[in-house]
């Protein structure tokens, strides 16, 4: 690990440092002052509808506005109080909406990404470019992570987390940006590693894996998986990496324990090498001190064995989905080193800019479209011999939203 991915690996990642991504600096200022301006408005209903001016980012305040002025239901209980943080308010806007509340709600997240932004910003250089640090050593699962800026914060689902990707664009003496991610890479290392068939055949046979599963634990044809079905069995085949349980996934979805509870029963009688992989990774870790990828990627767990009931079952939901987190990670260090490798043998001008979470950014030269495309598709897919493919994904365009797909 630390002789063939890691150590080769940090000249890669100090080439992309250096190098940079070429930023929209004014359109992400606009976006700010836009932002900014959507806040205020925000703060001001909030006020009118409680008829006065606090401070929303105060959580003694809200505190005060909340459970005493407004008498909504208590929180989490802490030290300080009773809970403000935006899990405890949007379960608390769910069951018990209020006017305020909401508001609240939306300007916290206006206040978030305009923070964001903010942060990109002062990391424009006089050339025009962000430059991200990466850390190899930064996560517990061996993924690289982004600081100085955070370029892996950056949301992906929403409006102005796709305006913000657009200000990141190909320098003038480039072509275009290409990206290229991996399609549901760790149930696709979740069906390597537990040899369940069912998976397999998905994977195997090209099948959209959450409508494939959904058939078989309801008991209808693929077409009959209607879009609520599908979404359930999305939240549950992820979540069972994470050691979600059965009230975790009801609060998720927002349904009862009790058909929640049935929904894992009915996936497990279908896929029951999954159920024993998940069994067996935990007590296996018990047994040797650690977790280990696919690679020998070894990650200790000591709490295993601790007599402290809440430590042991963290470490128990870390080490369940370690080998698979850090398997991913892997993979994708490995396809980097080797479309590092072909640019250089190839003497292509192109260059990796970004990597975040199982995606890669490359600036690809004017004339190096199609080489460019063929060494990433080629090395991203081949960069793990596994019982199913790994299926990557291939857009291009003038910035990074521009290039997804």
């Amino acid at each position: 690990m630390l002789r063939d991915i890691e150590l080769p690996l940090v000249a890669v990642l100090g080439d992309m440092e250096l190098t940079g991504v070429a930023t929209d600096r004014p359109a992400l200022r606009e976006l700010s002052a836009r932002l900014a301006d959507t806040a205020a408005t925000l703060a001001a209903e909030a006020f009118e509808v409680i008829g006065r001016e606090v401070n929303l980012g105060s959580p003694k305040q809200l505190q005060e506005v909340l459970f005493e002025q407004l008498d909504m239901p208590k929180t989490r209980s802490m030290k300080t109080g009773y809970s403000t943080d935006a899990g405890s308010l949007a379960d608390l806007q769910d069951k018990h909406p209020h006017p305020f509340l909401g508001l609240l709600l939306k300007h916290r997240d206006a206040t978030k990404l305009r923070q964001i932004i903010e942060t990109l910003d002062k990391a424009v250089d006089e050339g025009g470019r962000i430059h991200t640090t990466y850390d190899q050593t930064g996560t517990t699962t061996g993924r690289i992570s982004s600081i100085d800026p955070n370029l892996q914060n950056i949301p992906v689902k929403t409006e102005v987390g796709h305006e913000i990707r657009a200000a990141f664009q190909h320098g003038p003496d480039y072509e275009t940006l290409l990206t290229a991610d991996y399609s549901q890479i760790e149930m696709r290392i979740m069906a390597h590693l537990s040899g369940d068939e069912g998976l397999i055949t998905a994977f195997t046979e090209g099948e959209d894996l959450h409508r494939f599963v959904g058939a078989r634990i309801f008991g209808v044809e693929p077409s009959e998986v209607s879009p609520t079905m599908r979404t359930k069995v999305k939240a549950m085949s992820y979540g069972l990496a994470y050691g979600l349980s059965a009230f975790g996934l009801s609060k998720q979805l927002r349904i009862e324990t009790a058909e929640a509870k049935q929904l894992m029963t009915d996936y497990f009688a279908r896929f029951g090498a999954v159920r024993d992989y998940l069994r067996n990774v935990v007590e296996q870790a018990r047994e040797d001190g650690y977790t280990e990828t696919i690679f020998g990627r070894r990650r200790p767990f000591a709490d295993l064995k601790s007599s402290n009931r809440v430590l042991r079952e963290n470490a128990e939901r870390a080490a369940l989905n370690a080998p698979i987190q850090g398997s991913a990670a892997d993979i994708m260090k490995i396809a980097m080193l080797g479309v590092r490798h072909d640019l250089d043998e190839r003497e292509l001008q192109s260059r990796v800019l970004l990597q975040v979470h199982d995606e890669l950014i490359v600036e690809v030269a004017r004339g190096e479209i199609d080489q460019v495309e063929e060494i990433v598709r080629h090395r991203m897919g081949s960069a793990a011999d596994l019982r199913v493919p790994l299926d990557v994904s291939v857009g291009t365009g003038e910035s990074w939203d521009a290039a997804a797909h």
